[in-house]
């Protein structure tokens, strides 16, 4: 049975197949065809023999590698021998000055490649969802909250709009990153090329523009790892992200508060004992699964200081650590999309909560009102403080207790005054910022 919850409980298939152990092989195939077609380019070859061998890749076996490995504990090895044997005649000029991360480094580049071409459009999707709702809910007022407490008013449509704008960013940084990733390189046993004569530069250059891969400008044996982290750290970035997005609506679903919903199915089961209960599972699941991906970081960083001209430590990291990056970032993106396309919003208890305080979070407004009569700053803030302070304490109306006081009541009527208090009325640009950030944000979505 399997045994990690990748094979059986999370990720796309999309993204699975990337990383499978036999998509892994037949890029290390395509890679020595590209090789071999290069060197012969440059002479190195005999006339033919590019052809052939890139025939073995595609008729080589994953499987068969695996067994040959397994004789010989050798991974790259095996890879040629295997494509050899399917090659009778150029099976020998297969991998020829070539070092194993010649190899092993560039079909990583491919799966790295082909796995941002995966990411990339469900970001764009998840941005577009973001747009959409804070378009819709950029008049939906709503109570702000700064250190859990009700604060002034906002809109749902700002609040979206601050994620959808993370979200652009994490575009801009992929589209950055790209050409620093999906990289690959021919540069032999300790990056001299020695092996591949003076032809050693322009064999790199014809192998990664026929993989559609940039090429490292130097390196030892390795790619220089400080390229994965960063992408690492990229997703963690995303991952990040996620996590606060639906950290909140985790919050916002407190039955105390109830002022969203996740989507639930009509035969959805929300606990085993409580039969009431509509659990934020999916959301929840998001935020743990962060973790994971926030937890590659760390050895991606270790992966950077590797010994002299390389050492093998980074590589059984790597083995675990780029599958659950990308499958999970992958699935936390997906299953992101999911829950907001079906999120619902409760106008009744946004509207209750709103009011909760009966004003207390309008006492910004009539401090900065009651300055703009004369009163000063600081004078007009110890007003509104004690008077806020005096009607939380007599459960009181705020309006009530400021009537009460001349020093308002010189400078603002009674119309003013429930007017200042009035929360629909005190959301500043909020529309405007929606607006503005959607108008921007159109060309991320092409």
């Amino acid at each position: 049975m399997a045994i990690h919850p990748i094979d059986f409980r999370y990720g796309t298939p999309e993204m699975k197949a990337i990383w499978e152990e036999d998509f892994r092989l037949r890029c290390l195939f395509k890679v020595e065809a590209a090789l071999a077609k290069a060197e012969e380019e440059v002479g190195l070859l005999p006339k033919g023999a590019a052809a052939d061998i890139a025939e073995a890749a595609l008729n080589a076996s994953p499987e068969r590698a695996k067994q040959i490995e397994d004789e010989i504990g050798h991974d790259m090895m095996a890879t040629v021998l295997a494509m050899a044997e399917v090659c009778p005649r150029s099976g020998e000029w297969i991998h020829l000055g070539a070092t194993s991360n010649d190899i092993l480094d560039t079909a990583t580049g491919l799966q790295i490649k082909a796995s941002l071409d995966v990411l990339e459009p469900k970001l764009k999707r998840l941005l577009s969802i973001l747009l959409d709702m804070s378009v819709k809910n950029k008049s939906l007022v709503c109570a702000g909250r700064t250190h859990g407490q009700i604060a002034v008013p906002t809109t749902y449509g700002l609040r979206f709009a601050i994620w959808a704008s993370e979200i652009a960013r994490h575009i801009e940084r992929l589209q950055q990153l790209r050409p620093r990733v999906a990289v690959g390189k021919t540069s032999g046993a300790v990056g001299t090329q020695a092996a591949y004569g003076p032809h050693g530069m322009e064999i790199q250059t014809k192998v990664m523009e026929n993989l559609g891969l940039n090429e490292v400008d130097v390196s030892n044996q390795v790619i220089q790892r400080d390229r994965h982290a960063e992408m690492i750290c990229w997703m963690a970035l995303v991952a990040s992200t996620l996590d606060k997005i639906f950290v909140e609506i985790r919050t916002l679903q407190r039955t105390e508060i109830a002022e969203v919903e996740e989507g639930f199915g009509k035969k959805q089961v929300g606990s085993s004992t409580m039969p009431h209960k509509r659990n934020p599972i999916k959301s929840e699941q998001i935020c743990g699964l962060s973790r994971i991906v926030r937890a590659q970081v760390l050895p991606a960083f270790e992966n950077i200081p590797l010994w002299d001209e390389r050492d093998l430590t980074n590589s059984s990291c790597e083995r675990v650590e780029f599958p659950e990056a990308f499958v999970l970032t992958d699935h936390l993106l997906t299953l992101a999309a999911r829950v907001l396309s079906n999120l619902r919003l409760r106008p009744e208890n946004i509207e209750k909560n709103l009011m909760l305080l009966h004003g207390l979070n309008m006492a910004e407004n009539v401090m900065v009102e009651l300055a703009k009569k004369g009163v000063g700053r600081q004078q007009a803030h110890e007003i509104m403080r004690l008077s806020s302070m005096k009607a939380f304490e007599e459960k009181r109306e705020i309006a009530d207790v400021l009537l009460e006081q001349t020093a308002v009541t010189e400078h603002l009527s009674p119309d003013e005054i429930h007017g200042l208090l009035d929360p629909h009325r005190y959301t500043g640009t909020a529309v405007q910022q929606v607006e503005r950030l959607n108008a921007k944000l159109q060309s991320y979505l092409t």
